[in-house]
């Protein structure tokens, strides 16, 4: 036979080959509906080349600059969106089901980017510390690779380096965290858990002042914070085989019994309830783990002490409404079905935290750890709020992140003004007679305490009644008992902070207080007032969070 024959056969296989290739259908993305994320990961990337272009010396000011515009613009978006009807009537699923733009959503990504403008001027401020070699300083290592106190170090201080990949880093974060709440399967929720997390750990091993335990801090978060995302990844493998899906909406028919059609492959392990139940129990896992809750809250005091404390603002403020929006919509979206199941599980995770919290902060001598517990402690009030399984205890969540997220802000940057030779001086006796000193610094920061402790006329009282008021419409009435004593317990570490600081006699060697920038001091007068406001008049604001507490499935 001759071998042209064997020609057309070949071509012919060919082309049977490729024609399969012309049915790949194109992704459809709804680029306005997700313009907030879009535009800050648009400008984390550009904030990337000002570091590679742009001169050592105006670094800083180009990327406080784009920083601050883009979290500006992107919030802009997030009030177009809303504005627009996407958190009401318009709710719906964008990115080809993978990221809902629905109200809680948008709320929850608002009040994100908010929280992170005002972190930003905190990371920017450069007048706390005397002046190094004639150069300003700010609270980030001079050269983040050198190691501590070596010559590296010093030659970096003296020629004026600073750490400004900070602020790249701090967008990609807030990329995360918008994406992390609107999450709709599985998959997204882990990548954009990994894409907040990884420049977390970085940002907690810059400080300027005492890098050895800002390095530590970071090495204990990212090691815990492994372990905590393997969970969560084993978790979704677990859920998987069980739904033979990652979609949450998919996962949900398979719970309800709702199962259009299974894969030959997956038939044999769809509807296994163990699956379903040691998957979920391990993603609840890492979710708790972010909002630290007992007792996965182990990082939560070490990373606070040892990370430079406009980072430890950002993340404990940031962090917590990301995560608690993802566990709402896991909860109320996935599994409305096994809340007889769940409910449980969380009443014990919410009781141990609030005690846990409230309990461990008054043996705290570091202000730092000391706000740390605190944070647990609100971690386990929030809960409640979440247990609630009704729309109340969605829009109440809601209200108690956004009242909470610039309250955490506010008191951290507080913390950052009094100084000794050392830097910071956190230990509380440091604190002292501050209201002699500083009566103006100590009276915001008492605010911020009284908020804390859920005091009448400030957010935190608006807040912990919401929460309070949902969980006991919701049949959790024992909870809100448990949360009244944690509260009192709470109060008493609160107030004798402020007993400390107003009736101690000062000490002679005692801290300074520094004069900060406009930066720092538009970040505090921006907690006192949304602390103020929302004790005052919380009801706009309540009205606001019940609208938009419906998830779009």
């Amino acid at each position: 036979m001759s071998p042209y024959a064997v020609a057309p056969a070949v071509h012919s296989l060919w082309t049977t080959a490729a024609e399969p290739i012309n049915k790949i259908p194109a992704p459809h993305i709804e680029y306005t509906q997700l313009s907030p994320v879009l535009i800050v990961v648009g400008a984390a990337v550009l904030s990337v080349l000002v570091e590679a272009f742009v001169p050592r010396r105006g670094r800083h000011y180009a990327q406080v600059f784009l920083s601050v515009l883009a979290l500006v613009v992107a919030f802009a978006a997030v009030v177009g969106l809303a504005a627009g009807g996407y958190g009401t009537t318009k709710a719906h699923l964008a990115a080809m089901g993978a990221i809902a733009v629905d109200g809680p959503a948008l709320f929850l990504q608002g009040t994100i980017l908010l929280a992170s403008v005002v972190a930003v001027l905190t990371f920017a401020e450069r007048r706390l510390d005397p002046a190094d070699h004639g150069h300003r300083v700010d609270s980030f290592a001079a050269e983040a690779a050198a190691v501590p106190g070596s010559e590296q170090e010093r030659a970096a201080v003296k020629a004026g380096f600073t750490t400004t990949e900070v602020f790249p880093l701090a967008l990609f974060a807030v990329a995360g965290m918008l994406v992390f709440p609107a999450a709709n399967d599985l998959l997204t929720l882990f990548i954009a858990l990994e894409v907040f997390s990884l420049p977390l750990y970085l940002l907690c091993a810059v400080a300027r002042r005492k890098r050895l335990l800002s390095q530590e801090a970071a090495v204990k978060y990212f090691l815990l914070g492994a372990f905590s995302s393997a969970f969560l990844l084993f978790g979704i493998a677990l859920l998987y085989g069980y739904a033979g899906s990652v979609s949450y909406a998919a996962i949900a028919d398979v719970v309800d019994g709702a199962v259009p059609g299974i894969d030959p492959a997956l038939a044999d392990t769809m509807g296994n309830d163990v699956l379903l139940l040691i998957g979920f129990a391990m993603v609840l896992m890492g979710l708790l783990f972010k909002v630290g809750a007992v007792p996965f809250h182990m990082w939560t005091p070490d990373v606070y002490q040892g990370a430079p404390t406009p980072v430890t603002g950002f993340m404990a403020a940031a962090t917590k409404v990301a995560a608690f929006g993802a566990m709402l919509r896991l909860l109320y979206v996935v599994l409305p079905g096994l809340t007889w199941d769940w409910r449980p599980v969380m009443w014990g995770v919410a009781i141990v935290t609030m005690l846990g919290g409230a309990i461990v902060a008054i043996t705290q001598t570091d202000i730092k750890r000391l706000l740390a517990y605190s944070s647990i402690a609100h971690a386990g009030f929030i809960l409640a709020g979440v247990i609630a399984a009704t729309p109340s205890g969605v829009s109440s969540v809601l209200f108690y992140l956004g009242a909470y997220s610039f309250v955490t802000i506010g008191a951290f940057a507080v913390v950052t003004l009094v100084r000794d030779a050392g830097g910071e001086a956190t230990h509380l006796s440091k604190w002292a007679g501050l209201g002699r000193r500083s009566p103006l610094v100590a009276a915001v920061f008492a605010v911020f305490l009284l908020a804390f402790a859920g005091i009448p006329l400030t957010s935190g009282f608006s807040g912990k009644f919401a929460v309070f008021k949902a969980a006991a419409d919701g049949g959790a009435g024992a909870l809100v008992v448990v949360g009244v004593i944690s509260s009192a317990i709470a109060a008493f570490f609160y107030i004798r902070v402020i007993v400390l600081m107003f009736f101690s006699e000062p000490k002679a060697d005692g801290p300074t207080v520094a004069v900060p920038s406009g930066l720092t001091s538009v970040a505090i007068t921006a907690g006192v007032v949304v602390t103020l406001v929302l004790g005052f008049a919380p009801q706009y604001f309540l009205d606001l969070a019940n609208q938009a507490s419906v998830f779009v499935r």
